[in-house]
């Protein structure tokens, strides 16, 4: 772990969805700066395997088991937060869930899911933390968004309506929010290999590689480490951005 002077040293964060991908590899690399971290997720074994890992190599971190699209769990979890570190310095809303189907052959609940999951977890949780920021003079808000947010992609309805979605939020809730010192910004990622992507044929992938200037698929430490940059001091003077990192598949 790095010494007490790391980029984030004395923040607090809250990282949805982060027991495993990105979300897991951003936490270590908040930790590793000092940070630490309360990752919540809805996979409870896996969410306290991700902490016990972080606690070993000498982090501070705590997991809460939650639900983002219900927002009892979620002030439990900005609870457990307070309880623990006093702050909420960090928000970084990674949580995200995929139902992939043509428009023709999408069904509604599987519209819903996305839609509750991907757009209102992340109106639930940043509501719910704002106010402890407000109060404390400010803080930083960072919303998962997706290249495919902005561009669209083919079998993908739900999962880009909450990802343009959540690029409109961002813009909104920076206009709103910088009066009480709090950033918001969005990070665009490209293809990632996580989990999420396991799906994808291997022809696909390769196609998308050939498509990508930098010719490889993005790793999960790729967006940590934008989130990193965003959640710093370094950023204080950036709000209402969204951060493509995506090798430059969208050039």
């Amino acid at each position: 772990m790095s010494t007490p002077e790391g980029r984030l040293a004395g923040k607090t964060a809250i990282i949805t969805g982060g027991s495993r991908g990105i979300g897991r590899t951003t936490a270590r690399r908040f930790v590793d700066e000092g940070a630490s971290v309360v990752l919540a997720d809805v996979n409870d074994e896996q969410g306290r395997e991700a902490v016990q890992a972080l606690e070993d190599a000498g982090g501070s971190a705590r997991f809460v088991q939650t639900d983002v699209t219900d927002t009892e769990q979620v002030q439990a979890l900005v609870d457990a937060a307070l309880g623990a570190f006093g702050a909420i310095d960090v928000l970084v809303n990674n949580a995200g869930i995929t139902r992939d189907a043509t428009l023709k052959k999408m069904s509604e609940e599987a519209f819903d899911q996305v839609v509750d999951v991907n757009l209102k977890g992340v109106f639930n949780t940043t509501k719910a933390v704002v106010p402890h920021m407000a109060e404390n003079g400010g803080g930083c808000i960072l919303n998962a968004a997706s290249i495919v947010g902005r561009y669209g992609n083919f079998g993908q309805t739900n999962y880009v309506a909450t990802k343009s979605g959540v690029i409109g939020m961002t813009k909104t809730w920076a206009r709103e929010l910088g009066r009480d010192g709090i950033t918001v910004n969005a990070v665009a990622p490209g293809f990632i290999e996580t989990p999420m992507v396991d799906t994808v044929p291997d022809k696909v992938l390769a196609h998308l590689v050939d498509r990508t200037p930098l010719n490889r698929l993005g790793q999960p430490e790729d967006v940590a480490n934008a989130y990193c940059f965003l959640a710093s001091d370094e950023a204080a003077f950036i709000t209402g951005a969204v951060l493509s990192v995506d090798g430059g598949l969208v050039l």
